[in-house]
């Protein structure tokens, strides 16, 4: 508990700030209040001037295309010794030792939605919010291994006491609230082209979220890793919150990220075949011989356009940003004294900015700032064996990004619907086609129903009406 005053706050601030060049931020203080001077030094206080000017200094966006760039590669859908890696898989879930951990800063402005965007309605039927998929299948799996899955979910200063209102609201969704941990995602902030930080008003210092990076830096501050260690969890099950078809604990690819001999165990990695070349993913490379992701606006048209012998893509592996890492992993590339640590990308900006020479906000028509923001996929550089394992676009990655078109809940509640009917397909029924080969209506499977196409083997399924809704 804080003992100094505001006044000695404040001081001690200023003294911060003019010592390293940015007492400018004071401009406009006598205007503000006495609780918005608190949220001011609070600001301050949290920010790493250090850092900051290591980042103005290096000018550049962190990472270069290497010149020996090579596909990764790729585990198959199907590997040699399925069987036994999913029973590894499972025999550490059922010993606790696996925990989800949802990335959810994100608001759902793009889609027209009003709130977090983990409480979108994203099933084609029950338009049943993102949260509550993955919690029912968290339900699911806690039933089947006789175990509580922690859960850790990182929002963002926006959204945060939104989620946590929601998840009250819902009764947590039948999950025990001391294994489910929120926490905010970390900010980072906006500077100019002279490496002074941008007031966003007087007393408000202009930041924003610093990259799906940060979550594991979030993990650490917010103590979620010690809240895992002291659980007995070794692993992260990361997915984000938009995709509404990831298996959120997969046995699978657990087994394969822990005992596979492409592995090392630190961080594994989902990918798909990409549909075209630019397909706006980024693709997973090798670089001496350790695995990178190299973002789609990067990798070179002629890398992009480069195809086999066969006519498929080279560099086809595309990243859908569903990983596991290693506890232990995490805490080593967040820790202080390592002397690794997971690079910033710097990414220009229109920042709305308030002038202290006409006491006016400046909405900018050019890029006029930079933003700071860390890639999850970078922690991959510090990897030793980096697994790659494919997985079916239609079996998990239906994403829900935009209000039309595609990665929009309509095309989501397609590729739900698919991947239903295949499941359904796969334990002997027959599901109605359109000419084209599209489901001729909407199918929706929960989670108590199924995990996987496998648990339906057996199973007295409904019939499904052509043209109709069907969930079970």
């Amino acid at each position: 508990m804080r003992t100094e005053s505001i006044t000695e706050r404040l001081d001690t601030a200023v003294a911060t700030l003019e010592r390293h060049g940015q007492a400018h931020l004071t401009d406009g203080l006598e205007s503000v209040g006495t609780s918005d001077l608190e949220s001011f030094v609070t600001q301050v206080e949290s920010i790493d001037f250090a850092e900051i000017a290591t980042l103005t200094s290096v000018g550049a966006s962190a990472g270069s295309i290497p010149e020996d760039l090579q596909p990764a590669p790729v585990i198959p859908r199907h590997p040699e010794g399925e069987d036994g890696f999913r029973a590894a898989g499972e025999a550490m879930i059922r010993r606790g030792e696996i925990a989800a951990f949802t990335v959810a800063g994100g608001q759902g402005t793009r889609l027209g939605w009003n709130g977090p965007k983990g409480t979108f309605p994203s099933t084609p039927i029950t338009g049943k919010p993102l949260f509550r998929v993955f919690a029912e299948q968290l339900n699911a799996i806690d039933e089947r291994y006789e175990i509580e899955t922690p859960w850790y979910l990182m929002t963002s200063p926006l959204n945060d006491a939104a989620t946590r209102a929601f998840f009250k609201d819902n009764n947590h969704f039948g999950r025990n609230p001391a294994s489910l941990l929120l926490f905010p995602q970390g900010v980072m902030p906006a500077v100019d082209d002279h490496g002074r930080i941008l007031l966003e008003a007087p007393g408000v210092i202009a930041v924003s979220p610093d990259g799906h990076g940060g979550s594991l830096r979030a993990l650490a501050r917010s103590g979620a890793l010690d809240h895992a260690a002291s659980r007995g969890v070794r692993h992260l099950s990361y997915f984000q919150v938009d995709n509404p078809t990831v298996h959120a604990i997969d046995p699978l690819f657990i087994g394969l990220h822990a005992t596979h001999p492409a592995s090392s165990g630190e961080m594994s990695s989902k990918m798909v075949p990409k549909i075209a070349a630019g397909e706006k993913v980024g693709v997973f490379c090798s670089v001496a011989g350790r695995t990178q992701v190299i973002e789609y606006s990067d990798l070179p048209t002629e890398h992009a356009n480069a195809t086999t012998e066969d006519g498929s893509l080279r560099f086809i592996a595309g990243s859908i940003a569903i990983h596991v890492l290693a506890v232990d992993f995490i805490g080593r590339v967040t820790s202080e004294k390592s002397e690794t640590s997971m690079p910033f990308h710097h990414a220009r900006k229109k920042v709305p900015f308030w002038n202290p020479e006409n006491r006016e906000t400046v909405v900018p028509t050019e890029p006029n700032g930079t933003k700071f923001e860390m890639f999850v996929f970078d922690a991959l550089e510090f990897v030793k064996k980096g697994l790659v394992y494919e997985t079916d676009r239609v079996e998990e990655f239906a994403p829900i990004k935009n209000a039309d078109g595609g990665d929009s809940a309509e095309s989501s509640g397609r590729l739900q619907t698919e991947r239903a009917a295949r499941w359904m397909e796969s334990a002997g029924l027959k599901i109605a086609r359109n000419d084209d080969g599209t489901v001729n209506g909407r199918i929706e499977i929960t989670s108590a129903t199924a995990l996987a196409a496998a648990d339906l083997a057996g199973q007295l399924c409904p019939e499904f009406s052509p043209g109709g809704d069907l969930v079970f």
